[in-house]
Formats: C-alpha cells, sequence, structure tokens
C-alpha cells in the first residue's frame, strides 16, 4: 500500500496525538489548522551549524507544555523561509523535513521551527503537511489513538532516540594523531567537529548568561565537548571547562575529575579513599622526615615523582637509601612538590594501559621501557604490545576510572605479588598507541559513549499525565 493510499484513510479532529520520531520526539499534541499554509514546531536556542555547502540546524524542543523537559534536535536546513502569522507579523525561519507518524501511518512534512512559547500546543500542522489524502473535522478532537506523555518516563528513551547529528568542540592546542583522529572518526559520523584552542577562550562570568567566547566572538552551544587539556595548562583548561560545564554541555571528562588526576598526591588519595591498590606512597613537607619517607615505602630502590609530573618526566628512580637522600633533598632544595612511592620489582620495566571508555576496558597494551629505562611511557622510547589482562586488572581499572568520575582513561597498572598496582590515571590520554597496538577503533568508542549521553534522559514525571489535558 502506498504512502497516499495510507494517508488517504486518516481522519483527524483539530487536536491530534503525533509522533515525529526522527527527531526523538514519540508524543505530542498538534494543533489541526487547514487555515494555516505551514507547519510550525516549538523550538528554542536554534543555531546553524556544518558546512555552507550543507546545513544543518541544532534547536531544542519542550514537547510537554508546562514540564521542564527539552528534547535537543538536529536536521538538515531545506529551507529559510519569511512566514507570516495569524497576528499579521512576518518572521525568517529554517524549515525542516522529518515524517510525521499518526496512528501507525508516516508520510514526510515540512516544518518551520519558531518559538511558540505561551501557546497551549506546541505543533501546528498546516494544510501543506496535510494534502489532500488526509480529511479534517475541526468540530472534534482526538480521531486517531492517543498517547501518552509518559513515554519519556520510560528507561528506553534513551535508545529509541535518534542518532542525531552532533556538533562537538575538541579542546586542543596541539595538531596531534588524538585530535586528528577524533575530528577524523567524528566528521565520518556525520556530526561537525570543531578544534578550539583551549588558551584561546575567554569566559564571560555571570549569574543569568554565563558564555565562552573565542576570537571575539561567542561560541555556539556545543552538544558536546572532549577536553584534550595539556598538563600544563590545567588550571586555565579546566576552568574553561566548567565554563562549558555551567552551560550545561555534557563533557566527556569532567573538570573535578581532571583535576584530581592531574595533581599525583591527590590522585592517590583519591585512589586510597576508594580502596584501590597502589604501591605504597608517602609524602611529607619537613626536611627531617626524609628517613621516615624512605622507610614507609619499604625502603630503597624507590621512586620519587613530581605531583604534576607527565610521560615519565619529573620521575626518578633512587636505587639505594643514599640515592633516595640525595634525590629528596635536591627536590626540596628546588622548592618542588613531591612523593615517595615503592617501586615494585616484580614488574621488570612493564606497565600495563588499560583504556576505559564509559564502564568498560575497551583496550589493553603492555609497556616496556627502552633498555636501560625503568619508565615504559612511549614519548620516552618504550615500546608497546596487546595484552590479555586479567578480571581483576579490568575491575580495578574500571574502579579507578570510575572513582575520578571520567569517561575516557588511560589507567596504568602495575603486576605486582599482590595484585594490580594503580600507578596512575590519564584523563587525556593518547590514541595513538592504544590504536595501533589493540588494532581498535578507539575514538570511535568514544563517540559511542558520547552518542548515548546526549541523548534525553527519561523524564521524572511528577504525576500521572492525563491524555486529554
Amino acid at each position: 500500500m502506498s504512502t497516499d493510499e495510507q494517508a488517504a484513510k486518516l481522519t483527524l479532529g483539530w487536536e491530534e496525538w503525533v509522533s515525529l520520531p526522527g527527531l526523538g520526539l514519540p508524543a505530542m499534541k498538534a494543533k489541526v489548522d487547514t487555515g494555516a499554509r505551514t507547519s510550525a514546531l516549538h523550538a528554542t536556542e536554534i543555531e546553524t551549524f556544518g558546512p555552507a555547502s550543507a546545513p544543518k540546524v541544532r534547536f531544542t524542543v519542550h514537547p510537554i507544555p508546562g514540564e521542564n523537559l527539552s528534547i535537543p534536535c538536529s536536521a538538515d536546513i531545506i529551507d529559510r523561509r519569511e512566514v507570516t502569522s495569524s497576528n499579521g507579523e512576518s518572521e525568517m525561519r529554517y524549515v525542516i523535513s522529518t515524517d510525521l507518524v499518526v496512528d501507525g501511518h508516516s508520510w514526510p512534512i515540512e516544518v518551520t521551527l519558531t518559538d511558540r512559547r505561551g501557546m497551549a500546543l506546541h505543533m501546528l500542522l498546516g494544510r501543506q503537511a496535510l494534502g489532500e489524502n488526509v480529511a479534517v473535522s475541526p468540530s472534534e478532537r482526538f480521531c486517531q489513538p492517543e498517547l501518552d506523555y509518559s513515554v519519556y518516563a520510560s528507561k528506553n528513551i534513551r535508545k529509541t532516540a535518534p542518532n542525531r547529528v552532533l556538533r562537538i568542540a575538541v579542546l586542543s592546542r596541539e595538531d596531534n594523531y588524538s585530535t586528528r583522529r577524533l575530528v577524523e572518526e567524528g566528521e565520518k559520523r556525520g556530526h561537525t567537529v570543531e578544534v578550539i584552542d583551549t588558551t584561546r577562550c575567554y569566559m564571560d562570568i555571570n549569574a543569568l548568561a554565563p558564555e565562552v567566547h573565542y576570537d571575539g566572538k561567542r561560541l555556539p552551544r556545543y552538544d558536546a565537548v572532549i577536553p584534550r587539556i595539556g598538563a600544563s595548562i590545567t588550571q586555565y583548561g579546566t576552568a574553561v571547562l566548567r565554563q562549558f560545564e555551567t552551560l550545561g554541555t555534557f563533557c566527556v571528562n569532567g573538570s573535578e575529575g581532571i583535576t584530581a588526576s592531574r595533581d599525583k598526591l591527590h590522585a592517590h588519595q583519591v585512589l586510597a579513599r576508594q580502596k584501590i591498590g597502589m604501591p605504597a606512597t608517602a609524602f611529607a613537607a619537613s626536611p627531617k622526615d626524609t628517613k621516615n619517607l624512605i622507610d614507609i615505602v619499604g625502603g630503597a630502590p624507590l621512586i620519587v615523582k613530581l605531583l604534576e609530573s607527565t610521560q615519565g618526566k619529573g620521575v626518578v628512580l633512587a636505587e639505594t637509601k643514599k640515592a633516595a637522600e640525595s634525590v629528596i633533598t635536591a627536590f626540596r632544595g628546588l622548592k618542588a612538590n613531591f612523593l615517595v612511592q615503592q617501586f615494585v620489582k616484580e614488574a621488570n620495566g612493564e606497565d600495563i594501559r588499560c583504556l576505559v571508555v564509559g564502564s568498560k576496558v575497551v583496550a589493553a597494551m603492555k609497556r616496556s621501557g627502552a633498555e636501560g629505562d625503568f619508565r615504559s611511557n612511549l614519548h620516552l622510547g618504550g615500546s608497546a604490545v596487546a595484552v590479555r589482562i586479567t578480571k581483576e586488572e579490568r575491575a580495578t581499572a574500571v574502579k579507578a576510572a570510575k572513582a575520578f568520575g571520567l569517561n575516557v582513561a588511560g589507567v596504568d597498572l602495575l603486576r605486582s605479588e599482590t595484585g594490580p598496582k594503580v600507578l596512575e590515571v590519564n584523563s587525556s590520554p593518547g590514541l595513538e598507541g592504544i590504536e595501533r597496538t589493540s588494532k581498535k577503533n578507539i575514538a570511535g568508542l568514544i563517540y559511542d559513549e558520547i552518542e548515548t549521553n546526549v541523548r534525553p534522559a527519561p523524564l521524572r514525571m511528577r504525576r500521572p499525565t492525563n491524555s486529554r489535558t
């Protein structure tokens, strides 16, 4: 049966329940108005994005009048049209195309986006959307089966929401493999991905309308932000990220988790609070406590580590007690903050990088240091091979990432005689080594996590909703 033959069977009253599944709107009440030529959908926060050759529009729909439920939507722009309302006012509106579903019958319609705030019904169906195959009975309501707003409270609302086109910002100052892969994979999925230099962002901090600015302009509203904040700009980078969080933007990793993971002392205190295994660690400010620090971690050999070290820099192995005392004295002389840590001999200069995305370890590799170097960082000439990890190692890595509230994390483990020990939780793990070693599309898995999280969450209904009210 053709679409026209299906539509010909329909009789609509002046008010009907409809669905717009392509926009993630399973239930809406619409006013059917044959006096209006153009259909309209109540939309706010309307912003265009994407290339000029294929422009898109991002907007927010509030399907339930009186309820604080926002459904983020996006669609291709098919036209921009001047529309005159019933009160004689004209405005330019973006026009999109989407499928309208009524009682199982579906057909494409054109819809204009406009602010219908204050209207009893947030959608209007004009005669263009009805055509000659739909009969309208203007004195009746709900000629077709009624739906219910409770569908928005269902836990399945995330699963059934369409994968819409997203506008995503990557906060990064570097044109490296990880940044390029995130842009490449996002665009491959049809998303618009923009790389933003973190240090060139500046903020308008106020209670009513906080904003992030860049190159003299206010940045648009992004669906998601992927922070790739370097260790040297952690403080400013996380301040920018907090501003995006204030705007309600989904951030792959939050500012608090990044801040905590970058400070080695804070990070180990977080791990200890969650009872996550790690090498014995000690910290003190007074030179008088040097001997006690060495004793706490089991004596030499031991590791002396700057609190904000990265990629193996600022990490020293002291093989004897005398060497440990000399290194500690030297660090104190530089007024550097550091901690002292147990050296796990049985690890043999190897560690395991577990890449956690969401609540799963999606890949793992064993890293070995260059000859004569106890540090296994790939940036320092280390090598890596794919490795199978144990159930305990997998659980430890997931628990460590969760302790910092990170959706994407590189968790570095040591294999010790007493089980896995967490060395570090990296909030901006590099993708090159892990993708090449594991042969997995890690960037794609990160986008899977983003697409899941930007879908609408179930609405907490304040009371049972009567379908006729």
